[in-house]
């Protein structure tokens, strides 16, 4: 069985975020670029699946610039077997990401396709849904724990009153969440490796798919400056504070 793991190229979470001084985005000149943390649990998982002889092989899909190669780099470090760069200097929407992938899932038949729940740039989280609605697949959302047997996989979902369990006929479309595992480091040795499994790069055009995209931005704020803290004598005076000034009580 093929599992296909989407794989996006973020700008790393330990870096602080500037706003552009025209508004128009956020500077990306001079700053580390890394897998998207939820993509990275998803490489683990496909990865353990492989472990567990469920899964035969292992291909890594990422969508973006040259740039891009090396988190594709890193997911073959992981234990991923084949590598595919859709090369695009253009934005790509979740949309758009998804008619790729439909395309892509085309040429490689693969029984379970993982992608992280939403990826940390954007926090649109709807890529994974459009993707199983262009296959006609079923889907499970926001996993925290994936079991695949007898053509089916069970999915265990995080939701807002608890967990729900589904179980969905192969082929399906999941998305990974925080608990589902703990990705691995990759070793030099395997780094080593990864320069020699199979890398495709296939450009966008060559698709022939209608990827434009349909939201504009108009402007990116950045969040404005909290305000300092003010420290009280006693509760006496707090609790005028909150009446007068926060008015919460």
């Amino acid at each position: 069985m093929r599992a296909l793991v989407a794989v996006k190229r973020v700008i790393d979470y330990n870096v602080k975020i500037r706003v552009k001084a025209d508004q128009s985005g956020v500077e990306t000149a001079n700053v580390k670029f890394s897998v998207n943390p939820f993509d990275e649990i998803a490489i683990e998982e496909a990865v353990r699946l492989k472990e567990a002889g469920i899964v035969s092989e292992v291909v890594a899909v990422s969508i973006g610039p040259s740039e891009a190669q090396e988190v594709l780099r890193s997911a073959l470090a992981l234990g991923a077997d084949s590598a595919i760069l859709v090369e695009t200097n253009g934005e790509t929407q979740p949309l758009a990401v998804a008619k790729i992938l439909k395309a892509l899932a085309v040429r490689q038949s693969p029984q379970l396709i993982i992608l992280g729940k939403q990826a940390i740039d954007d926090d649109s989280n709807q890529t994974g849904q459009m993707l199983a609605a262009l296959l006609g697949w079923p889907q499970g959302t926001f996993a925290s724990k994936l079991v695949v047997k007898d053509g089916r996989a069970e999915v265990t979902r995080e939701i807002d009153g608890g967990l729900e369990t589904v179980s969905l006929a192969l082929p399906a479309v999941v998305t990974t969440d925080l608990r589902l595992n703990e990705p691995r480091y990759a070793n030099l040795p395997n780094i080593m490796k990864a320069k020699r499994k199979p890398f495709e790069i296939i450009p966008a055009a060559d698709l022939g798919l209608d990827l434009a995209p349909r939201l504009i931005t108009l402007r990116v704020d950045a969040p404005p400056k909290r305000q300092a803290g003010v420290k009280v004598p006693d509760v006496a005076a707090l609790v005028d504070k909150l009446k007068t000034e926060a008015k919460v009580i």
